[in-house]
């Protein structure tokens, strides 16, 4: 969810993402991770813009992540392989505050290799420069604050201050799926107006995405009640695997879940 989020935005506003990443507000377009050389790992997390000067490859984590040094200098690779003559900015930006060791590496090593990057934890940032653009405002509650129900506050009321209702409902989508990472529910919806954020494109998708995800957790727990049952009346594994479709050792699993259960 962060992941597609922080693309629709950065790729929206890519001006805004320049002006904090790099100090200057140029045009940035998509650079699709399809367009190296070699196939990418872990596209569906990568996002990478270019100019005619720069490529800034930028990744936005919830959680750290030991495979990441690893990550950011294979790319590192792949784009000064198809693009030697452009300066290369590649960025890390937490958005959980976390005490973990690995959100303060800021290289790889290995073999010899030896690859640098930026990381950038939000929690440590002034929240001033993400008040002051519209495609960063989402970002503002996630950052360095003694009360951050407070600067939720003052989010939502730039977010009223955008002229357009279309921008200004996906950036209170966006503000409000970010700051779940940082405060409760509740206090959410009530500092984000609802209404405004039925308007987005982004919330009817993620409502359908939602919807869809219910209905496909309520069909898998039919499956296994029916599992359950045949289990318990003593068909035979492969019947019960034939009509449900689930593996013998997923069938075993369930099994040992009901004996112990008996206990």
């Amino acid at each position: 969810m962060f992941d597609n989020l922080s693309k629709f935005l950065i790729q929206q506003y890519s001006q805004d993402f320049a002006a904090w990443l790099l100090g200057e507000p140029i045009s940035l377009t998509e650079l699709k991770p399809t367009e190296l050389s070699i196939e990418p790992i872990r596209a569906d997390s990568v996002i990478l813009l270019k100019s005619q000067q720069v490529i800034v490859h930028c990744e936005f984590q919830t959680n750290p992540d030991r495979d990441l040094p690893f990550r950011m200098a294979d790319y590192a690779l792949r784009i000064y392989r198809k693009y030697p003559d452009r300066t290369l900015v590649q960025v890390v930006v937490y958005l959980r505050e976390t005490t973990s060791e690995w959100v303060y590496i800021t290289q790889f090593a290995g073999n010899q290799l030896r690859h640098e990057f930026q990381v950038v934890r939000l929690w440590e940032q002034s929240p001033e420069a993400f008040l002051q653009r519209p495609g960063l405002l989402p970002y503002a509650v996630l950052t360095q604050t003694n009360d951050r129900e407070a600067l939720l506050r003052e989010v939502a009321r730039r977010l009223d201050e955008i002229p357009d209702r279309t921008e200004r409902s996906n950036l209170t989508v966006s503000s409000a799926v970010i700051a779940g990472l940082s405060l409760e529910k509740t206090v959410i919806q009530r500092i984000l107006r609802r209404e405004v954020m039925r308007e987005s494109v982004i919330y009817q998708e993620w409502e359908t995405e939602l919807k869809a995800e219910g209905r496909a957790e309520g069909q898998e727990e039919e499956r296994r009640i029916l599992a359950m049952k045949m289990l318990q009346e003593g068909l035979s594994l492969e019947t019960i695997a034939r009509i449900t479709e689930y593996s013998l050792e997923q069938l075993e699993a369930i099994q040992t879940q009901i004996n112990s259960a008996d206990r």
